[in-house]
Order: C-alpha cells, then structure tokens, then sequence
C-alpha cells in the first residue's frame, strides 16, 4: 500500500468511489457513446444489406470511434472532473497532485489508457477491482483518483 496516498486519504477526508459507481457511469458513458456513433454511422448502416455489411461499417470507423472517445473523456475530465456517467453517479475524478480537475495532459493521459486498457480486453478495469484504491491503469498513469463528489 501507498502510505502518501493513504495519508492523503486521511487528511483530505476523500472517499473513494465504489466499483459499483464506477461501473455503473461506465455503463451510462458507453451506451451514450453508442448512441452517438450510430447517429453519426446512421446513413451507413441503413444502406447495408446483410449484418455482415453493417459489421463491416461499424468496423471501418474503428479508430474515429477511439478518437471520439479521447476527445469526450479527455474534455469532460479537465472541464468538469467527471464524465457525464460519473456526473449521473456523482463521483469525480481528482490529480493527486492538485486534489482539482485534472489538467489537459493528465487528463488526455487518462483518457488515452482508458481506451488502451480497453483494448486490451478490459485488464485496466480489472486491474482496478484488485487495488486498494480502486484505480484502474488509467487512473495510475494519470495519477488521478476517482473519489464521491
């Protein structure tokens, strides 16, 4: 364990986010994602004759879909310290160094690894389940902490 982090813990009096929280606004900022990218794929897909065609599409907007993702996580964690998941399941992400809204490197840092982790199916989200303060590769590369707002 970390002592610096647990004497910060302490003395700032933060409570950290449950997995349960966390989850949940990752579901919230998932099907909201979602929803944008068939918006945006609408065309598209109506014009694709077989499921396979419309995997096809989903498929070759791959990295415009990760790019969405580092802009819309990297702009709601420096603008509001919270994605709009996390703001429905009123937590926040905090710098350790700040104890504020991340800045725009650790914040675009964060966002990236998120999309990293994910890529590597899902073993930063796992990875956060079994460390004591509940940070997830992102979370440790930004050097931010999700904590209750």
């Amino acid at each position: 364990m970390d002592e610096q982090l647990d004497t910060l813990i302490q003395r700032e009096r933060l409570e950290l986010a449950s997995l349960r929280q966390r989850a949940a606004a990752f579901g919230i900022d998932e099907l909201l994602l979602s929803v944008l990218m068939i918006v945006i794929l609408w065309d598209a897909m109506a014009k694709a004759e077989t499921l396979e065609a419309m995997i096809a599409v989903t498929n070759s907007f791959l990295l415009e879909y990760m790019a969405i993702k580092i802009v819309y996580h990297t702009f709601f964690t420096m603008q509001y310290g919270a994605s709009v998941g996390k703001i429905v399941m009123k937590i926040r992400i905090i710098e350790l160094s700040t104890l504020s809204n991340p800045g725009f490197l650790s914040a675009f840092n964060r966002s990236v690894f998120r999309v990293v982790s994910e890529l590597f199916f899902y073993l930063g989200f796992v990875w956060a389940m079994l460390d004591p303060y509940r940070r997830s590769w992102h979370d440790r590369t930004a050097r931010t902490l999700v904590i209750d707002a």
